[in-house]
């Protein structure tokens, strides 16, 4: 679901490339974020694109805004995690975060190792901001896909621990955990 309504949950979905924010390279990253959130969820929910060079103000600023004006509960950034130098987007998220998930960058690189011995270079991670959880993902769309099935299943419960948005996944494509009440 891409359209708001009353109930839908705010995701953010930011784009770190220089070049796309130029508009001199298509983004294939947001989308492929929203094509895998499409096939998981069943809650209703709608997106709020960014995209911003590689910097690091830049980056920040986004996320502050998606979180505390846009009220996304759920953050996904997609590029900068790499080791190039212009790759800064795991630095802008550590700051602009009150905690660390480093689980989450853990569980990302060992499933993305599974197809690609270059995963040990990148540098997603994850955290807290108020009652947003924001997630690093890597720029690819196939990489993205594989990432957030080893992810989101412990993400509807995140929210849930933090205040945020109801989110409920399809089991077909995610069987989310959340403890019996």
């Amino acid at each position: 679901m891409n359209h708001p309504a009353a109930s839908s949950a705010p995701i953010g979905i930011l784009t770190i490339s220089d070049r796309a924010s130029r508009g001199e390279y298509e983004d294939k990253g947001g989308p492929g974020i929203e094509a895998a959130l499409t096939e998981i969820l069943i809650s209703p929910w709608y997106a709020i694109r960014r995209i911003v060079p590689d910097e690091k103000s830049a980056i920040e600023m986004a996320l502050a805004e998606l979180a505390e004006v846009e009220h996304c509960s759920l953050i996904l950034t997609t590029g900068g995690t790499g080791p190039a130098p212009r790759d800064v987007t795991p630095e802008a998220t550590e700051r602009v975060c009150d905690k660390m998930l480093p689980g989450f960058g853990e569980l990302m690189r060992t499933a993305s190792l599974r197809e690609v011995p270059t995963a040990i270079l990148s540098r997603q991670t994850a955290g807290i901001r108020g009652k947003s959880l924001i997630v690093n993902l890597p720029g690819k769309p196939s990489a993205i896909r594989t990432c957030l099935d080893a992810v989101f299943p412990a993400i509807p419960y995140c929210l849930d621990l933090i205040g945020g948005s109801w989110l409920e996944t399809d089991p077909l494509h995610c069987k989310s955990f959340r403890p019996k009440q």
